[in-house]
């Protein structure tokens, strides 16, 4: 039985992005601003690097008066997109159909240009301690995010440009992503620029090939597939964890992408039919549920203490148990975080919901992406997962 607290929580964040055209601001986009271009400062990484936390870890939103535009996130309407296919599942209201298609088209019009695939990248200049991606360069994960919520979109209309887009973008997978060979297996990296070696990243490189492979049933799909999820199953600690990354700054195991893990090794199976890594999927959910969430509902970031608490953390448990189809039997805790999320991270008059909350200065900034776009993915699987 779904709450009726649930169902207002929802409706009010669904009439919010609605009402904003699911255009909006995103903790990393500080380096859109007008202001940092005017000063000339961004042709250097420090200066980068610094503006893009300031924004970040500020909870004051300094966007307005720095000129920082709302903007589409092409991975932001990819989760809005699979959110409407999901509530689409349930009930076949003519709005939900329109959303679906108006989101598959603007993913079709943002596709970044110049690559051996269908790919998809953020509308900001990114800088990270281990690289600098410019504005709309393609990644591994926005791209997987949205080619599948492309064939979910394909699924529901049945229109073909939809299914060719993510077809296609399997190419930039195996064609521009660099590969780090491991003793068995090889990780893919983030972007064509960078050679990071993030299992989260790399995984969902896997399960995009190995979901267009139930389409096309080309075994180049799924024997790549297979090699990546090989080399991050065999990173996963004896304890059931994986860190983030294998940069000495990535050390560090968090509740969100532990999830990305589980539900692509998961996906994986699914669409191949290889069962070999049911161990690696049973430590690790037994981990996540044992170290990412207090009795209260508490949803933790990290692992190892409890604050920041993320937004991302609780919309990403949600998504991960229904992959997994474990929703049911893990509905209490399931309906102790969202209860916890709604009371103490929902703006109960606008209905967004905020994106970190500190021991000190909370960050209560509504950001599309980050925030909305993932709260609305989560109540989707919700719904869809205590349907009947």
């Amino acid at each position: 039985m779904i709450k009726d607290t649930f169902r207002q929580s929802f409706e009010k964040l669904k009439h919010y992005c609605e009402d904003e055209g699911f255009k909006g601001w995103d903790p990393y986009d500080g380096l859109n601003s007008k202001v940092f271009k005017a000063l000339q400062l961004d042709k250097v990484q420090f200066f980068r690097l610094a503006w893009i936390q300031l924004f970040k870890r500020n909870p004051i939103n300094l966007r307005g008066f720095l000129l920082v535009p709302k903007e589409y996130n092409p991975k932001g309407l990819g989760l809005f997109l699979t959110g409407y296919c999901n509530l689409y599942q349930i009930e076949k209201k003519d709005e939900y159909l329109q959303n679906i298609k108006f989101l598959a088209d603007k993913l079709l019009e943002l596709q970044s240009e110049g690559y051996s695939g269908s790919c998809w990248g953020y509308n900001f200049d990114w800088q990270s301690r281990a690289f600098f991606l410019p504005k709309e360069t393609p990644t591994v994960v926005a791209t997987s995010f949205i080619s599948y919520a492309l064939l979910d979109a394909y699924d529901i209309t049945k229109d073909e440009r939809y299914l060719q887009t993510a077809i296609n973008s399997t190419n930039f997978i195996l064609n521009d992503l660099n590969r780090t060979e491991k003793k068995e297996g090889f990780i893919f990296s983030y972007s064509p620029y960078d050679n990071t070696r993030v299992y989260n990243a790399s995984l969902l490189g896997s399960r995009l090939l190995s979901r267009v492979y139930s389409y096309t049933k080309d075994d180049t799909l799924i024997n790549a597939a297979r090699e990546s999820v090989v080399a991050c199953a065999n990173a996963q600690r004896e304890d059931g964890a994986w860190i983030y990354g294998e940069l000495e700054i990535q050390g560090w195991v968090d509740s969100f992408h532990t999830g990305y893990n589980l539900e692509c090794i998961y996906e994986y199976q699914k669409y191949s039919g290889d069962t070999s890594f049911n161990t690696i999927i049973e430590k690790g959910l037994d981990y996540y549920l044992n170290n990412f969430f207090l009795e209260d509902g508490t949803p933790k970031y990290y692992d190892s203490k409890t604050y920041p608490i993320d937004i991302h953390a609780p919309a990403q448990l949600i998504a991960t148990l229904y992959r997994l189809d474990v929703l049911h039997e893990n509905k209490e805790l399931v309906d102790r975080v969202l209860e916890w999320t709604i009371d103490h991270m929902q703006d109960q008059k606008e209905g967004y919901f905020y994106y970190q909350l500190k021991q000190t200065k909370s960050s209560k900034i509504p950001y599309m992406r980050w925030a909305q776009a993932w709260m609305f993915y989560a109540f989707s699987f919700y719904f869809l997962g205590n349907e009947s």
